[in-house]
């Protein structure tokens, strides 16, 4: 019967171990990036904006996330995808 105890606790760990590591975890914080234009029109500035991040300690993907939104030209979008990216924020888990 000990045994049988034993290796239910040791597979309760293992399956409970990674969740609660995660569960610890803070999320990332999220950054918005808007731009009038498209993505292909401001490839150097996104490319400069990575680099400070960077430098600031940060990388897309593992530290922080980005939400890009793009108005492609068309200035009228920009109060919608304003919007977009607060609602984003709002729903985003903070830190407790």
């Amino acid at each position: 019967m000990r045994r049988r105890d034993f290796i239910a606790l040791v597979g309760g760990a293992a399956v409970a171990a990674p969740l609660a590591a995660r569960a610890q975890q803070p999320p990332i914080p999220v950054v918005g990036f808007l731009h009038s234009e498209t993505p292909d029109a401001v490839r150097t500035e996104v490319v400069a904006f990575h680099r400070a991040l960077n430098e600031a300690g940060f990388t897309e993907g593992q530290n922080v996330a980005i939400e890009y939104r793009w108005a492609e030209g068309q200035f009228d979008k920009i109060p919608e995808l304003l919007a977009d990216l607060a609602d984003r924020a709002l729903s985003t888990p903070t830190r407790s």
